[in-house]
């Protein structure tokens, strides 16, 4: 490049030669350079100016701008776009263009919204952000500017403000109906880059990778009422594959509780695009459901008082969409044609009472229903509860709280208990060896009443269990907590 006096301000020379370059483009300029230097003692020597040392180097880096470097790698100007997580290195701003109008594309019909890049005002660097404007508001003179707050908060905030704008009594007629607006619900990022030209990806792949729905791992929390089979059809997710995700299931016939979060596959594509429609609907609805409290049933009681009959009215409704996916629904106008009748239920209020089985430990001997040979004598063949061998003078509790009804022997149950319970519901304790309560004594829930004996129609030692409900007895183990 020439010779210096003084070498100390080589390198802030080179920065002014880097910095000329740069002001020449708006884009950001690659220049392959390398700064080398020795010294040397001479007794006569030119000192070349500093200016001309600058434009020297000017002319060699303009030679290394772009190009191969030394390992071979060509370098070239690309735009990095980032979209939430996803970022790519694209060739050109068209490419970016045409990648961001094929999401609209999959959400209208025909081309009513373009995708734009404008300047982020909002940022201190040269960064281009995405907006989408209407097809006959975009003029080449037009500057447009981006909106100040991405992301369906402000999608949402702007129809808030659109409804106030309309809130002037209107007849159907005067109402614009289709596709009202769109907009990009992520926050989308483009700067000017210089990258390996080996790592540019094409227009076709971006979409494929950014547009194009794939499957995505989401959270479904399970309401009161789920099952696995429900939660597979409402979904459209099959059981098995709901199985596969959640290391808390086993089978089909594992335990959820409402408040559980199970991970289920939603199908989402990377780029989300927030859309309004407004329509005109002649539809059919129901009321809401009327609820009638009574503190003296139980929640497991309801009645219902009248039938409902659906109402019928004329609306506009303003839809807004995230994907294909509706999250908002604002009437803007109702026209009532037919009122709806609400369906009228009255319901309990009380807790119902649960039950536990009677004693601790002991093994099941004898299930609920037909058993093909009873042993002993006077054992009837349909067994009208459960048993379960254990010790004679093991503690027998009672199941529930509630009014014995019985204490005493009883033919083939032996010496027994009846226990009436607030429910309506009666447990029975048979084959006992001793009896510790009286006939209407109140007993709790855990309460010794008896010891476990071999008494009656009984092949050895056990106790016998029953719940009835109306007199008809029921198998125990789908009652117990």
């Amino acid at each position: 490049m020439g010779y210096l006096g003084d070498i100390d301000n080589v390198r802030e020379i080179l920065g002014d030669a880097r910095k000329e370059i740069g002001s020449q483009s708006e884009d950001i300029v690659y220049a392959e350079g390398d700064l080398t230097y020795e010294s040397s003692s001479v007794v006569f020597a030119k000192i070349d100016d500093e200016e001309v040392i600058k434009q020297r180097m000017i002319a060699a880096l303009k030679k290394g701008q772009g190009g191969l470097t030394d390992n071979g790698t060509e370098y070239v100007h690309a735009y990095t776009v980032k979209i939430g997580d996803y970022v790519v290195d694209m060739g050109n701003s068209d490419d970016i263009i045409k990648v961001l109008q094929t999401a609209l594309d999959y959400y209208q019909e025909k081309q009513q919204y373009v995708a734009q890049l404008v300047k982020d005002p909002s940022r201190e660097l040269n960064v281009l952000t995405a907006v989408v404007v209407a097809k006959e508001e975009v003029k080449e003179e037009d500057v447009v500017e981006p909106v100040k707050n991405a992301g369906f908060d402000q999608f949402i905030y702007d129809s808030l403000e659109e409804e106030e704008e309309e809130s002037e009594e209107k007849d159907f007629d005067d109402y614009d109906y289709g596709l009202m607006e769109m907009s990009f619900a992520d926050n989308i990022e483009v700067v000017d880059s210089y990258v390996a030209k080996s790592g540019l990806v094409s227009a076709e792949q971006a979409i494929k990778d950014i547009v194009e729905v794939q499957e995505v791992n989401t959270i479904y929390e399970v309401v009161d009422g789920d099952t696995l089979s429900g939660i597979a059809i409402k979904t459209n997710i099959p059981m098995d594959k709901i199985i596969e995700l959640n290391d808390t299931l086993e089978n089909e016939f594992s335990l959820i509780r409402p408040g559980d979060e199970l991970i289920v596959t939603t199908e989402e594509p990377p780029l989300t695009v927030n859309r309004k429609v407004r329509e005109y609907i002649e539809e059919y609805y129901d009321a809401e459901i009327e609820y009638v409290y009574n503190d003296d049933w139980y929640t497991t009681d309801k009645e219902t008082l009248r039938q409902p009959s659906a109402g019928r009215r004329n609306i506009v409704a303003e839809t807004s969409y995230s994907n294909d996916k509706a999250v908002v629904r604002d009437i803007l106008k109702e026209e009532l044609v037919m009122e709806a009748v609400a369906k009228r239920v009255e319901v309990g209020t009380k807790i119902p009472p649960t039950y536990i089985k009677p004693i601790s430990g002991g093994r099941l001997t004898s299930g609920f229903g037909y058993r093909s040979r009873p042993n002993a004598r006077g054992a009837t063949s349909n067994h009208q509860g459960v048993d379960w061998g254990t010790p004679v003078g093991t503690t027998v509790m009672a199941s529930c709280g509630g009014t014995v009804t019985r204490a005493g022997w009883l033919g083939s149950y032996g010496y027994c208990v009846f226990i009436k319970h607030p429910d309506g519901r009666e447990t029975r304790y048979a084959h006992l060896s001793k009896i510790l309560v009286s006939v209407g004594q109140s007993v709790s829930q855990g309460q010794r009443i008896a010891l476990s004996g071999n008494t009656g129609a009984s092949t050895g030692p056990h106790v016998h269990f029953e719940i009835r409900i109306g007199g008809t007895a029921v198998n125990p183990l789908k009652y117990l907590n």
